[in-house]
Protein backbone atom coordinates (compact mmCIF):
# COMPACT_ATOMS: atom_id res chain seq x y z
CA UNK A 1 0.00 0.00 0.00
CA UNK A 2 2.87 2.50 0.98
CA UNK A 3 4.26 1.58 -2.84
CA UNK A 4 0.86 2.37 -4.52
CA UNK A 5 0.03 6.01 -2.42
CA UNK A 6 2.87 8.04 -4.32
CA UNK A 7 2.05 6.61 -7.81
CA UNK A 8 -1.63 7.95 -6.91
CA UNK A 9 -0.63 10.70 -5.89
CA UNK A 10 1.83 11.41 -9.48
CA UNK A 11 -1.40 10.38 -11.16
CA UNK A 12 -2.56 13.96 -11.95
CA UNK A 13 1.01 14.63 -13.15
CA UNK A 14 0.92 11.62 -15.83
CA UNK A 15 -2.22 12.44 -17.40
CA UNK A 16 -1.24 16.02 -17.39
CA UNK A 17 1.68 15.29 -19.37
CA UNK A 18 -0.06 12.36 -21.36
CA UNK A 19 -2.65 14.84 -22.93
CA UNK A 20 -0.23 17.77 -23.33
CA UNK A 21 1.89 14.95 -25.66
CA UNK A 22 -0.95 13.86 -27.49
CA UNK A 23 -2.12 17.64 -28.01
CA UNK A 24 1.35 17.98 -29.69
CA UNK A 25 0.92 15.20 -31.89
CA UNK A 26 -2.78 16.79 -33.17
CA UNK A 27 -1.80 20.09 -33.74
CA UNK A 28 1.61 18.73 -35.21
CA UNK A 29 0.30 18.47 -38.75
CA UNK A 30 -1.54 22.39 -38.58
CA UNK A 31 2.13 23.74 -37.52
CA UNK A 32 3.75 22.29 -40.20
CA UNK A 33 1.05 23.11 -42.75
CA UNK A 34 1.67 27.02 -41.50
CA UNK A 35 5.16 27.05 -42.45
CA UNK A 36 6.51 30.21 -43.39
CA UNK A 37 5.99 30.97 -47.37
CA UNK A 38 9.40 30.53 -49.60
CA UNK A 39 11.13 34.47 -49.32
CA UNK A 40 13.84 35.25 -51.82
CA UNK A 41 17.26 35.35 -51.09
CA UNK A 42 18.80 38.31 -50.24
CA UNK A 43 22.14 37.82 -51.82
CA UNK A 44 21.09 36.44 -55.36
CA UNK A 45 18.16 39.14 -55.28
CA UNK A 46 20.96 41.93 -54.97
CA UNK A 47 23.16 40.31 -57.28
CA UNK A 48 20.48 40.34 -59.86
CA UNK A 49 19.80 44.21 -59.43
CA UNK A 50 23.70 45.20 -60.12
CA UNK A 51 23.20 42.95 -63.20
CA UNK A 52 20.16 43.74 -64.65
CA UNK A 53 21.51 47.65 -64.26
CA UNK A 54 25.33 46.47 -65.72
CA UNK A 55 23.20 45.12 -69.12
CA UNK A 56 21.48 48.30 -69.25
CA UNK A 57 24.90 49.86 -69.14
CA UNK A 58 25.87 47.91 -72.01
CA UNK A 59 23.34 49.13 -74.16
CA UNK A 60 22.66 53.20 -73.83
CA UNK A 61 26.00 54.02 -72.83
CA UNK A 62 28.17 51.61 -74.01
CA UNK A 63 26.49 50.12 -77.31
CA UNK A 64 26.21 53.87 -78.51
CA UNK A 65 29.20 54.95 -78.09
CA UNK A 66 30.72 51.72 -79.61
CA UNK A 67 28.77 52.67 -82.63
CA UNK A 68 29.10 55.96 -82.76
CA UNK A 69 32.37 56.26 -83.32
CA UNK A 70 32.50 53.62 -85.87
CA UNK A 71 30.10 56.02 -88.61
CA UNK A 72 30.89 59.30 -89.78
CA UNK A 73 30.81 62.32 -87.91
CA UNK A 74 27.38 63.62 -89.63
CA UNK A 75 25.70 60.24 -88.53
CA UNK A 76 26.79 59.66 -85.15
CA UNK A 77 23.87 61.19 -83.35
CA UNK A 78 21.42 59.00 -84.98
CA UNK A 79 23.03 56.27 -84.70
CA UNK A 80 22.65 57.50 -80.44
CA UNK A 81 19.31 57.92 -81.06
CA UNK A 82 18.10 54.72 -82.52
CA UNK A 83 19.48 53.24 -79.67
CA UNK A 84 17.85 55.09 -77.43
CA UNK A 85 14.56 55.22 -78.40
CA UNK A 86 15.08 51.65 -79.80
CA UNK A 87 15.97 50.45 -75.72
CA UNK A 88 12.91 52.47 -74.77
CA UNK A 89 10.35 50.65 -77.23
CA UNK A 90 11.33 47.30 -76.42
CA UNK A 91 11.36 47.94 -72.38
CA UNK A 92 7.74 49.20 -73.02
CA UNK A 93 6.77 46.42 -75.30
CA UNK A 94 8.38 44.04 -72.63
CA UNK A 95 6.28 45.01 -69.87
CA UNK A 96 3.18 44.66 -72.66
CA UNK A 97 3.44 41.47 -73.90
CA UNK A 98 6.79 40.28 -74.54
CA UNK A 99 7.57 38.82 -71.12
CA UNK A 100 4.17 36.91 -71.24
CA UNK A 101 5.10 35.25 -74.40
CA UNK A 102 8.88 34.56 -73.80
CA UNK A 103 8.89 33.33 -70.29
CA UNK A 104 5.20 31.23 -69.87
CA UNK A 105 4.04 27.91 -70.68
CA UNK A 106 0.46 26.98 -70.54
CA UNK A 107 -1.18 24.90 -68.15
CA UNK A 108 -1.81 22.44 -70.80
CA UNK A 109 0.89 21.40 -73.51
CA UNK A 110 -0.30 22.74 -77.01
CA UNK A 111 1.08 22.07 -80.35
CA UNK A 112 2.51 25.41 -80.23
CA UNK A 113 3.38 25.47 -76.68
CA UNK A 114 7.40 24.52 -77.58
CA UNK A 115 7.63 28.05 -79.87
CA UNK A 116 5.68 30.09 -78.14
CA UNK A 117 4.29 31.73 -74.51
CA UNK A 118 1.09 32.44 -73.93
CA UNK A 119 -0.91 36.19 -72.85
CA UNK A 120 -1.16 34.86 -69.30
CA UNK A 121 1.00 37.24 -67.98
CA UNK A 122 0.47 40.59 -70.66
CA UNK A 123 1.15 43.56 -68.43
CA UNK A 124 2.94 41.62 -65.92
CA UNK A 125 -0.78 40.27 -64.62
CA UNK A 126 -0.48 38.22 -61.52
CA UNK A 127 3.17 38.91 -60.65
CA UNK A 128 3.33 40.85 -56.89
CA UNK A 129 6.15 41.72 -54.78
CA UNK A 130 5.79 38.13 -53.39
CA UNK A 131 5.93 36.17 -56.34
CA UNK A 132 9.05 34.13 -57.40
CA UNK A 133 11.32 32.62 -59.98
CA UNK A 134 13.64 30.47 -58.38
CA UNK A 135 15.28 32.53 -55.65
CA UNK A 136 14.73 35.71 -56.27
CA UNK A 137 11.80 37.93 -57.30
CA UNK A 138 9.69 37.41 -60.20
CA UNK A 139 9.85 41.13 -61.05
CA UNK A 140 13.33 41.26 -60.65
CA UNK A 141 13.67 38.62 -62.98
CA UNK A 142 11.43 40.45 -65.54
CA UNK A 143 13.71 43.50 -64.80
CA UNK A 144 16.49 41.22 -66.13
CA UNK A 145 15.29 39.78 -68.71
CA UNK A 146 13.99 43.26 -70.13
CA UNK A 147 17.72 44.21 -70.58
CA UNK A 148 18.67 41.05 -72.90
CA UNK A 149 15.42 42.19 -74.79
CA UNK A 150 15.89 45.40 -75.29
CA UNK A 151 20.13 45.20 -76.03
CA UNK A 152 19.13 42.38 -78.79
CA UNK A 153 16.99 44.63 -81.41
CA UNK A 154 19.69 47.61 -80.52
CA UNK A 155 22.80 45.26 -81.91
CA UNK A 156 21.02 45.28 -85.30
CA UNK A 157 21.12 49.26 -85.76
CA UNK A 158 24.97 48.67 -86.68
CA UNK A 159 24.32 46.65 -90.22
CA UNK A 160 21.64 49.58 -91.15
CA UNK A 161 23.86 52.69 -90.10
CA UNK A 162 24.01 55.80 -92.14
CA UNK A 163 21.33 54.95 -95.05
CA UNK A 164 18.29 53.61 -93.43
CA UNK A 165 15.04 55.70 -92.16
CA UNK A 166 14.99 56.31 -88.49
CA UNK A 167 11.18 55.49 -88.52
CA UNK A 168 12.21 52.62 -90.44
CA UNK A 169 14.18 51.26 -87.90
CA UNK A 170 12.10 51.49 -85.43
CA UNK A 171 9.42 49.80 -87.03
CA UNK A 172 11.59 46.94 -88.11
CA UNK A 173 12.71 46.41 -84.32
CA UNK A 174 8.95 46.38 -83.02
CA UNK A 175 8.44 43.89 -86.11
CA UNK A 176 11.76 41.57 -85.11
CA UNK A 177 11.38 42.04 -81.59
CA UNK A 178 7.69 40.38 -81.87
CA UNK A 179 8.11 37.22 -84.36
CA UNK A 180 12.12 36.45 -83.92
CA UNK A 181 13.10 37.72 -80.18
CA UNK A 182 10.26 36.33 -78.29
CA UNK A 183 10.21 32.94 -79.88
CA UNK A 184 13.60 32.55 -79.78
CA UNK A 185 13.70 33.41 -76.28
CA UNK A 186 11.03 30.90 -75.64
CA UNK A 187 12.18 28.02 -77.40
CA UNK A 188 15.90 27.90 -75.74
CA UNK A 189 14.95 29.32 -72.54
CA UNK A 190 10.91 28.94 -71.62
CA UNK A 191 11.67 26.10 -69.40
CA UNK A 192 10.37 22.69 -69.68
CA UNK A 193 8.64 21.94 -73.28
CA UNK A 194 10.52 24.51 -74.84
CA UNK A 195 11.85 23.38 -78.28
CA UNK A 196 15.65 23.67 -78.32
CA UNK A 197 15.96 24.10 -74.52
CA UNK A 198 14.05 21.29 -73.22
CA UNK A 199 13.64 18.84 -76.44
CA UNK A 200 16.88 19.26 -78.12
CA UNK A 201 19.06 19.86 -74.64
CA UNK A 202 20.68 22.66 -76.67
CA UNK A 203 23.05 24.93 -74.66
CA UNK A 204 22.71 28.67 -73.99
CA UNK A 205 23.93 29.76 -71.10
CA UNK A 206 23.43 33.63 -71.61
CA UNK A 207 22.61 34.20 -75.13
CA UNK A 208 24.35 33.02 -78.30
CA UNK A 209 21.33 31.89 -80.47
CA UNK A 210 18.53 34.29 -78.66
CA UNK A 211 20.87 37.30 -78.61
CA UNK A 212 23.69 37.17 -80.85
CA UNK A 213 23.16 35.05 -83.63
CA UNK A 214 19.39 35.97 -83.72
CA UNK A 215 21.03 39.97 -84.45
CA UNK A 216 23.47 38.79 -86.42
CA UNK A 217 20.82 37.18 -89.23
CA UNK A 218 18.66 40.20 -88.79
CA UNK A 219 21.64 42.49 -89.59
CA UNK A 220 22.88 40.53 -92.37
CA UNK A 221 19.31 40.72 -93.98
CA UNK A 222 18.63 44.53 -93.84
CA UNK A 223 22.63 44.93 -94.66
CA UNK A 224 21.15 42.80 -98.23
CA UNK A 225 17.76 44.45 -98.85
CA UNK A 226 18.67 48.01 -97.38
CA UNK A 227 20.92 48.36 -100.12
CA UNK A 228 25.43 49.99 -100.22
CA UNK A 229 25.42 53.04 -98.94
CA UNK A 230 26.02 55.70 -101.36
CA UNK A 231 29.77 56.30 -101.65
CA UNK A 232 30.83 53.11 -100.46
CA UNK A 233 34.14 52.18 -102.13
CA UNK A 234 35.31 55.24 -103.31
CA UNK A 235 34.57 58.21 -100.66
CA UNK A 236 35.99 57.79 -96.97
CA UNK A 237 34.31 55.76 -94.85
CA UNK A 238 36.30 55.75 -91.92
CA UNK A 239 35.40 55.60 -88.58
CA UNK A 240 35.19 59.55 -87.45
CA UNK A 241 36.01 58.81 -83.23
CA UNK A 242 38.15 55.83 -82.14
CA UNK A 243 38.27 57.41 -78.84
CA UNK A 244 34.84 56.47 -78.75
CA UNK A 245 34.66 53.32 -80.23
CA UNK A 246 36.91 52.18 -77.35
CA UNK A 247 35.20 53.33 -74.80
CA UNK A 248 32.57 51.78 -75.81
CA UNK A 249 34.14 48.62 -76.34
CA UNK A 250 35.36 48.69 -72.58
CA UNK A 251 32.31 49.35 -71.04
CA UNK A 252 30.42 46.77 -72.87
CA UNK A 253 33.22 44.40 -71.33
CA UNK A 254 32.08 45.51 -67.58
CA UNK A 255 28.71 45.44 -68.75
CA UNK A 256 28.59 41.85 -69.88
CA UNK A 257 29.77 40.44 -66.77
CA UNK A 258 26.10 41.39 -65.60
CA UNK A 259 25.03 39.84 -68.74
CA UNK A 260 26.94 36.53 -68.50
CA UNK A 261 27.39 35.92 -64.82
CA UNK A 262 24.30 37.27 -64.04
CA UNK A 263 22.29 34.67 -66.17
CA UNK A 264 23.14 32.17 -63.38
CA UNK A 265 20.73 33.94 -61.73
CA UNK A 266 22.70 33.44 -58.27
CA UNK A 267 25.73 34.54 -56.72
CA UNK A 268 27.26 31.10 -56.58
CA UNK A 269 30.22 29.41 -58.03
CA UNK A 270 28.81 28.94 -61.22
CA UNK A 271 28.70 32.69 -62.03
CA UNK A 272 32.23 32.77 -60.75
CA UNK A 273 33.00 30.75 -63.46
CA UNK A 274 31.33 32.52 -66.16
CA UNK A 275 33.01 35.44 -64.68
CA UNK A 276 36.33 34.07 -65.01
CA UNK A 277 35.26 32.90 -68.73
CA UNK A 278 33.83 36.15 -69.62
CA UNK A 279 37.33 38.03 -68.84
CA UNK A 280 39.80 35.02 -70.14
CA UNK A 281 37.70 34.39 -73.40
CA UNK A 282 37.28 38.25 -74.33
CA UNK A 283 41.12 38.46 -73.32
CA UNK A 284 42.20 35.65 -75.77
CA UNK A 285 40.10 37.22 -78.38
CA UNK A 286 41.73 40.94 -78.23
CA UNK A 287 45.00 39.36 -78.96
CA UNK A 288 43.63 37.14 -81.66
CA UNK A 289 41.90 39.39 -83.87
CA UNK A 290 45.17 41.97 -83.83
CA UNK A 291 47.67 39.35 -84.53
CA UNK A 292 45.55 37.94 -87.27
CA UNK A 293 45.56 41.65 -88.65
CA UNK A 294 49.32 41.93 -88.36
CA UNK A 295 50.23 38.62 -89.96
CA UNK A 296 47.77 39.79 -92.89
CA UNK A 297 48.25 43.64 -93.12
CA UNK A 298 51.42 44.08 -91.10
CA UNK A 299 49.87 46.25 -88.14
CA UNK A 300 47.71 45.92 -85.19
CA UNK A 301 45.14 48.29 -84.98
CA UNK A 302 43.15 49.44 -81.57
CA UNK A 303 39.92 48.61 -83.87
CA UNK A 304 40.92 45.39 -84.16
CA UNK A 305 41.86 44.79 -80.57
CA UNK A 306 38.36 46.71 -79.38
CA UNK A 307 36.30 44.69 -82.04
CA UNK A 308 38.28 41.45 -80.38
CA UNK A 309 37.08 42.56 -77.30
CA UNK A 310 33.44 42.47 -78.86
CA UNK A 311 34.42 39.03 -81.07
CA UNK A 312 35.14 37.17 -77.95
CA UNK A 313 32.26 38.36 -75.40
CA UNK A 314 29.62 37.27 -78.11
CA UNK A 315 31.40 33.61 -78.44
CA UNK A 316 32.11 33.27 -74.40
CA UNK A 317 28.07 34.35 -74.25
CA UNK A 318 26.40 30.70 -74.59
CA UNK A 319 29.51 28.64 -73.01
CA UNK A 320 30.22 30.85 -69.81
CA UNK A 321 28.45 28.64 -67.24
CA UNK A 322 29.28 25.50 -68.93
CA UNK A 323 32.92 25.48 -69.88
CA UNK A 324 35.88 25.92 -67.59
CA UNK A 325 38.74 28.41 -68.24
CA UNK A 326 40.83 26.51 -70.80
CA UNK A 327 37.77 26.13 -73.08
CA UNK A 328 37.11 29.69 -72.86
CA UNK A 329 40.49 30.60 -73.70
CA UNK A 330 40.26 28.11 -76.86
CA UNK A 331 36.79 29.65 -77.67
CA UNK A 332 37.87 33.15 -77.22
CA UNK A 333 41.08 32.62 -79.70
CA UNK A 334 38.90 31.59 -82.56
CA UNK A 335 36.24 34.33 -82.06
CA UNK A 336 38.67 36.60 -82.66
CA UNK A 337 40.26 35.17 -85.50
CA UNK A 338 36.95 34.02 -87.40
CA UNK A 339 35.08 37.36 -87.05
CA UNK A 340 38.02 39.11 -88.45
CA UNK A 341 37.86 37.01 -91.12
CA UNK A 342 34.14 37.29 -91.42
CA UNK A 343 33.95 41.23 -91.26
CA UNK A 344 36.87 41.62 -93.84
CA UNK A 345 37.44 39.02 -96.67
CA UNK A 346 33.71 37.44 -96.28
CA UNK A 347 32.33 40.81 -96.55
CA UNK A 348 34.02 41.77 -99.56
CA UNK A 349 33.81 38.84 -101.34
CA UNK A 350 30.28 38.98 -101.04
CA UNK A 351 29.61 42.70 -101.41
CA UNK A 352 27.11 43.01 -98.71
CA UNK A 353 27.59 46.32 -96.76
CA UNK A 354 27.01 45.49 -93.04
CA UNK A 355 28.27 49.01 -92.03
CA UNK A 356 29.31 47.76 -88.06
CA UNK A 357 29.68 44.28 -88.80
CA UNK A 358 26.73 43.03 -86.79
CA UNK A 359 26.81 39.81 -89.07
CA UNK A 360 30.75 39.39 -88.93
CA UNK A 361 30.87 39.72 -85.37
CA UNK A 362 27.55 39.01 -83.74
CA UNK A 363 26.28 36.36 -86.10
CA UNK A 364 29.73 34.53 -86.79
CA UNK A 365 31.04 35.07 -82.91
CA UNK A 366 27.57 33.72 -82.02
CA UNK A 367 28.14 30.51 -84.05
CA UNK A 368 31.29 29.87 -83.31
CA UNK A 369 30.83 30.09 -79.82
CA UNK A 370 27.12 28.07 -79.48
CA UNK A 371 28.64 25.14 -81.19
CA UNK A 372 32.04 25.19 -79.30
CA UNK A 373 30.12 25.26 -76.25
CA UNK A 374 28.87 21.52 -77.04
CA UNK A 375 32.33 20.77 -77.57
CA UNK A 376 34.07 22.45 -73.69
CA UNK A 377 30.92 21.64 -71.77
CA UNK A 378 32.43 18.75 -71.40
CA UNK A 379 33.72 17.41 -68.27
CA UNK A 380 36.80 15.58 -69.52
CA UNK A 381 37.85 19.32 -71.00
CA UNK A 382 37.08 21.28 -67.94
CA UNK A 383 33.63 21.81 -68.33
CA UNK A 384 30.93 22.31 -66.13
CA UNK A 385 27.86 20.09 -66.91
CA UNK A 386 27.83 16.59 -65.19
CA UNK A 387 25.32 15.51 -67.05
CA UNK A 388 27.27 15.83 -70.80
CA UNK A 389 25.06 14.17 -72.95
CA UNK A 390 27.97 13.06 -75.11
CA UNK A 391 29.81 15.50 -77.86
CA UNK A 392 27.97 14.01 -80.85
CA UNK A 393 24.21 14.53 -79.02
CA UNK A 394 25.03 17.84 -78.04
CA UNK A 395 27.41 19.27 -80.72
CA UNK A 396 23.98 18.14 -82.79
CA UNK A 397 22.13 19.85 -80.42
CA UNK A 398 23.84 23.09 -80.87
CA UNK A 399 24.26 22.84 -84.82
CA UNK A 400 20.30 22.71 -84.41
CA UNK A 401 19.85 25.17 -82.26
CA UNK A 402 21.90 27.53 -85.00
CA UNK A 403 20.05 26.32 -87.80
CA UNK A 404 16.55 27.04 -86.39
CA UNK A 405 18.02 30.28 -85.26
CA UNK A 406 19.38 31.10 -88.00
CA UNK A 407 16.11 30.56 -90.04
CA UNK A 408 13.42 32.08 -87.54
CA UNK A 409 15.52 35.31 -87.57
CA UNK A 410 16.20 35.41 -91.80
CA UNK A 411 12.50 34.42 -92.44
CA UNK A 412 10.96 36.83 -89.91
CA UNK A 413 13.23 40.15 -91.31
CA UNK A 414 12.60 39.54 -94.48
CA UNK A 415 9.31 39.52 -94.39
CA UNK A 416 9.21 42.43 -91.96
CA UNK A 417 11.62 44.40 -93.84
CA UNK A 418 8.96 43.95 -96.96
CA UNK A 419 6.29 45.32 -94.86
CA UNK A 420 8.10 48.02 -93.48
CA UNK A 421 9.28 49.25 -97.22
CA UNK A 422 5.85 48.87 -98.26
CA UNK A 423 4.12 51.23 -95.58
CA UNK A 424 7.32 53.61 -95.17
CA UNK A 425 10.27 52.93 -97.57
CA UNK A 426 13.26 51.75 -95.90
CA UNK A 427 16.01 54.47 -97.48
CA UNK A 428 16.55 57.66 -96.86
CA UNK A 429 16.81 60.37 -99.83
CA UNK A 430 20.24 60.78 -101.74
CA UNK A 431 20.30 64.46 -100.42
CA UNK A 432 19.60 63.29 -97.05
CA UNK A 433 22.20 60.23 -97.04
CA UNK A 434 24.94 62.69 -98.17
CA UNK A 435 24.40 65.52 -96.07
CA UNK A 436 23.85 63.13 -93.01
CA UNK A 437 21.04 62.22 -90.96
CA UNK A 438 22.03 63.52 -87.86
CA UNK A 439 20.79 66.95 -89.34
CA UNK A 440 18.25 65.83 -92.37
CA UNK A 441 16.30 63.67 -89.73
CA UNK A 442 17.34 65.34 -86.08
CA UNK A 443 17.80 68.82 -86.75
CA UNK A 444 21.44 68.82 -85.00
CA UNK A 445 25.33 68.45 -85.02
CA UNK A 446 27.56 66.41 -82.72
CA UNK A 447 30.06 68.40 -83.62
CA UNK A 448 30.43 72.39 -84.51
Amino acid sequence: MKYLKPLLAAAPVLALSAAAAFAQDAVAPAVEAAAPAPTADPGHTAWMLISTVLVIMMTVPALALFYGGLVRSKNVLSILMQCLIGFAVMAILWITYGYSIAFTMPGEATALSPFIGTLDKVMLAGITPASLSGSIPEIVFVAFQMTFACITPALIIGASAERVKFSAVIFFLVLWFTFAYLPMAHMVWGGAGSYLGATWGALDFAGGTVVHINAGIAGLVIAIMGGKRIGLGRDNFAPHNLVLTYIGAMLLWVGWFGFNAGSELAADGIAGYALVNTIVATAAAAIAWPFAEWLTRGHASLLGGASGVVAGLVAITPACGTAGPFGAVIIGLAAGAICFWAATWVKSKFGYDDALDVFGVHGVGGIVGSILTGVFANPALGGLKADYVGFAPQVTAQIVSVIVCILVSGIVSVIALTIVKAIIGLRVTETAEREGLDVTTHGERAYN
